[in-house]
């Protein structure tokens, strides 16, 4: 798939590179964290969001989000001047919720063990038949839009001497697929295909593991009760698969002890606050360490925005959905 690339639009904030020395000492690799979590909506999914949204004729867009997809296309269509419906499953975090009504948006939500994101929003269409769907994911541009991270990583990698870039890989969180298709995309852009793209995906979530274990794309049932909610998703985007499949050079399928476990070593050894999708890739180095030592390790941290009572759970040493959301 031929994609162009955009420039950053003015709209979109660069990433927030962290060179963490605790948490360097704590794994014992060298790790540079790339973090969105100081992004507009406070994760990645504003890259996406606003160039989707400001190539789109459509006046009246509709999306499925567990939150941050939401929210950033919420805040996009608000200053593009669009009218935004956001279907969001009836147990996304609250903070998730309030923040998409907040940006202006309308939201719709579904009980995903009943109708499935997909349903909601053709649902929600077939009332608006002149509004357009946009895919959190898989769409053109959306892959497009997060390409622009992959373009900042290799500029970044583009000052490094030959040698040391060699030792470079990038870990990135995998749920549907749009940040892991849009790096490896934004690299090969900047010509710089040959740095290694390694996925981090919640064990409980495991499609894209599957999938490319199989060579083939995989579909679960239904979508699991993962800590990283953002990762839920049942399958990748074909899209994204089309990319991932040829691009990725591994997943690494991340326990619920170890996402909690990244979500506590970001804030006690980095002072960063990150829900927990956007920690899988920290998941990932405490889940096999091996796999990354004499490397130069960046971690794209894709998102901050984790309801507060369910973060301070995980922050005490709740490790499960049940735990972290307070179920007796």
């Amino acid at each position: 798939m031929n994609l162009t690339v955009p420039d950053r639009p003015f709209a979109v904030r660069p990433t927030t590179w962290i060179e963490p020395e605790r948490l360097r000492a704590a794994l014992g690799l060298r790790i540079t964290l790339v973090s969105e979590t100081f992004q507009r909506t406070g994760s990645f999914k504003f890259r996406a969001a606003f160039h989707r949204a400001r190539t789109s004729s459509a006046r009246h867009l509709i999306a499925a989000s567990s939150g941050n997809f939401g929210q950033a296309l919420a805040l996009a269509c608000r200053l593009l001047r669009k009218q935004a419906t956001i279907v969001m499953p009836s147990i996304s975090a609250r903070v998730k919720i309030e923040a998409v009504r907040g940006h202006g948006a309308a939201v719709e939500l579904t009980d995903v063990e009943k109708e499935s994101r997909e349903d909601g929003v053709a649902r929600i269409l077939a009332s608006f038949p002149e509004a357009e769907v946009a895919s959190a994911y898989a769409d053109p541009a959306v892959i497009a839009g997060n390409a622009t991270l992959g373009v900042e990583i290799a500029a970044r990698l583009s000052r490094f001497s030959p040698a040391r870039r060699r030792k470079a890989v990038v870990v990135v969180p995998i749920g549907g697929g749009g940040i892991s298709s849009g790096i490896l995309t934004g690299l090969e852009a900047a010509g710089l295909s040959e740095v290694p793209v390694v996925g981090a995906e919640p064990l409980l979530a495991n499609d894209a593991a599957e999938s490319l274990r199989r060579g083939e794309l995989v579909s679960h049932a239904g979508e699991a009760l993962s800590l990283a909610d953002g990762a839920r998703l049942p399958r990748l985007g074909g899209n994204n698969w089309t990319i991932l499949r040829e691009g990725i050079r591994a997943i690494v399928e991340v326990p619920e002890a170890q996402i909690a476990g990244a979500v506590r070593a970001l804030f006690t050894q980095a002072n960063l606050k990150a829900e927990p999708t956007g920690a899988l890739g920290i998941g990932a180095l405490l889940t096999s360490p091996e796999r990354f030592e004499d490397r130069e390790v960046f971690v794209v941290i894709t998102g901050g925005n984790v309801d507060p009572a369910v973060y301070s759970r995980i922050l005490t040493g709740a490790n499960s959905v049940a735990e972290a959301y307070g179920a007796p």
